[in-house]
């Protein structure tokens, strides 16, 4: 590759990124470079409604970041280079992220660190990257860079993959016996962490057999999948994939595959503004059409409103009935650590990912590095999960990610103590739902009372032979213990889940907009919080509140106990299922002016659909916002 083009630098500055835009180069690589570039700022959400394909997505390609881009902005630059600071595609699993570079004309994208769903959606979709800004520097000097060259850095199983064409190529070619592991599989014993030891029983050995006697952090294995599934996002391209790779092949293990029919069902909500039914509800429902035939098609069991199985968000409908402990669980969706709450090993891939799983039934996986983080002490009735992980996940430790020592590592949160027995599984899901959010892969809980009893209870099983424990002895990255009488109640900032502040250092911020819903505060637990603290109590003047229940279970559950009664009764809008609000498809939409108390999982700028400040905060929190319409202290109306 030589530099035809131009380079466009994210910088911090809105004013340096509009002369840029208006045709002016910067000179010097060495400025503050804006930190998580995320997938919402690559490619929209109303965006990603339009289709998947470059010609699509190009032209709205980083629309709206800093308040600066508009569309066609990149496409129309001629930007051939797109270089970003740390933790550079943070985010979703939405590998039309990619798909939007490259429309836009990139062809090489250079930054500090990358997140690891984006790293593996480039490997796999064939977009070149690297964390050597030299490159940049030599392209500037009229130096041809041989861009596959670059792949020499990557890890053995990126590098076959790279250099096969891409994951759909390398999967035609593992299904005609033509490629063997990456990796030894004759290893030695050792004491292996929860991780470690469920990815080993899993691991692919080059026959029909599977399971080797150790992995390490760094390792990268191809597994075998359990549970994997898709929502209306993703669906249609991960069809059109595997359709282009495999033709009418049939999916291995149909009967552990669902679709999922839960983005877009709320967009046609009366208290949704018209101009979002107008950008974004005529194109889901052809995204929405091309799932529902695909799962005809294939066989695929099918979620939603009208469909024959319950709806509700897919993270929620997958705990209640579908994941298992020491399995691996895939979505196409960076929420699917929600489903480690049961021991298992769940994450979100993109769509290439996510063919290959459903023809081959297998998944790749870069061992992570494992924190084992240790809970003690009480919560006191008030602290809640929430609180928690957004504890976790601010600490310098993962915001920084000084667990990282080279590009490709991954790091994952295994959670034990007994701290944890103070809360149930709805509330324990938070902690792995928002892993993610503070760039790790996942997080998985280890066996503890609260999993044992909802697995009986819930779903009527008892499968303690299957749970994954930890040996004596295990490595980990490091050990972290928390006594939560040391936690506060715990808020993220605007801009990103990582923004950590103690309620108490926030101040006075008043609240126009609160949001109680999603897979991360839409659970039972979370109405009942929430519903605690309304109880005789009304809402301030001026404060809108929207209720979503997280899946059918959960709103018929409400409904039977007079929570969704009681919210309605303060004026809350209560929809039904769905996971709309969280990424603008649904009520809950911020209003011009408006400040947003969310219990969602993620922050962004826009991300909730339109342009204001989003703080998240837990239930209780939430609803104590809204009684006092500032951030509030549930504590104070006691």
């Amino acid at each position: 590759m030589r530099l035809s083009g131009r380079v466009l630098v994210l910088t911090e500055d809105p004013a340096l990124l509009q002369k840029q835009l208006e045709g002016e180069n910067l000179p010097d690589l060495h400025l503050p470079l804006h930190f998580g570039v995320n997938t919402d700022l690559m490619i929209s959400g109303a965006a990603c409604t339009l289709g998947y394909t470059p010609e699509v997505l190009g032209p709205w390609f980083l629309e709206n970041f800093k308040e600066v881009v508009r569309k066609d902005s990149v496409k129309d630059g001629g930007f051939q280079v797109i270089v970003g600071g740390d933790a550079y595609g943070s985010g979703s699993s939405r590998e039309v992220a990619v798909v939007a570079h490259q429309g836009a004309g990139i062809q090489l994208v250079v930054a500090k660190s990358f997140q690891r769903i984006f790293q593996e959606n480039m490997v796999y979709g064939g977009m070149p990257f690297t964390t050597d800004f030299s490159v940049v520097e030599r392209l500037k000097e009229g130096e041809e860079v041989d861009l596959a060259g670059l792949q020499a850095d990557l890890p053995p199983f990126f590098r076959e993959v790279a250099g096969s064409g891409g994951l759909l190529h390398y999967g035609t070619a593992l299904l005609e016996g033509k490629v063997k592991p990456t990796y030894e599989v004759e290893r030695p014993s050792k004491p292996m962490n929860v991780v470690e030891k469920l990815l080993a029983r899993l691991t692919w050995t080059g026959g029909t057999g599977e399971g080797v006697a150790s992995v390490g952090p760094g390792d990268q294995v191809l597994c075998r999948a359990g549970f994997r599934g898709v929502h209306e996002y993703t669906g249609g391209m991960v069809v059109a994939l595997y359709k282009e790779a495999f033709g009418d092949a049939p999916m291995k293990d149909p009967h552990l595959i669902a679709a999922f029919e839960d983005h877009f069902v709320l967009i046609d909500e009366p208290s949704v503004p018209a101009n979002v039914k107008k950008a974004r509800l005529a194109s889901s429902k052809q995204l929405t059409a091309e799932m529902v035939e695909a799962c005809e098609v294939y066989g695929i069991r099918l979620h939603g409103p009208g469909r024959p199985l319950p709806a509700g968000v897919c993270h929620r409908l997958v705990v209640e009935d579908y994941a298992l402990p020491g399995t691996i669980v895939v979505l196409t969706d960076s929420h699917t650590p929600t489903a480690g709450v049961l021991n298992a090993f769940a994450f979100g891939v993109g769509s290439t990912a996510m063919a290959f799983a459903f023809r081959t039934g297998l998944i790749p996986v870069t061992v992570p590095k494992v924190v084992r983080i240790w809970v003690t002490g009480s919560p006191k009735g008030v602290l809640s999960p929430k609180d928690l992980i957004l504890h976790i996940i601010g600490d310098p430790y993962f915001r920084e990610e000084h667990w990282r020592s080279s590009p490709t590592d991954t790091c994952v949160i295994q959670l034990g103590g007994p701290g944890l027995d103070h809360w149930n599984v709805d509330e324990l899901s938070v902690l792995t739902n928002m892993t993610v959010e503070g760039g790790l892969m996942t997080g998985i809980v280890e066996p503890c009372a609260p999993v044992r009893n909802f697995l009986k209870e819930r779903r009527g099983i008892d499968v303690e032979a299957d749970f994954v424990y930890p040996d004596e002895g295990a490595h980990y990255e490091r050990v972290i213990e928390i006594d939560l009488d040391d936690v506060p109640l715990t808020v993220a900032t605007p801009g990103d889940s990582r923004n950590r502040a103690s309620l108490s250092a926030v101040g006075e911020v008043a609240i126009h907009n609160v949001v109680i819903a999603s897979c991360t505060g839409g659970s039972l637990a979370d109405l009942r919080a929430a519903g605690e603290v309304l109880k005789g109590r009304s809402f301030a003047a001026g404060v809108r509140v929207t209720v979503t229940p997280s899946s059918a279970d959960v709103a018929a559950a409400a409904e039977s106990e007079g929570l969704l009664d009681l919210f309605r009764g303060l004026g809350a809008v209560v929809s039904p299922p769905g996971c709309g609000s969280c990424i603008g498809n649904g009520p809950g939409i911020p209003l011009p002016g408006e400040v947003t108390a969310s219990t969602t999982n993620r922050n962004f700028d826009r991300r909730m659909g339109a342009a204001g400040p989003v703080y998240l905060v837990s239930p209780a929190v939430a609803a104590a916002s809204a009684v006092l319409g500032k951030l509030a202290d549930p504590r104070v109306l006691s």
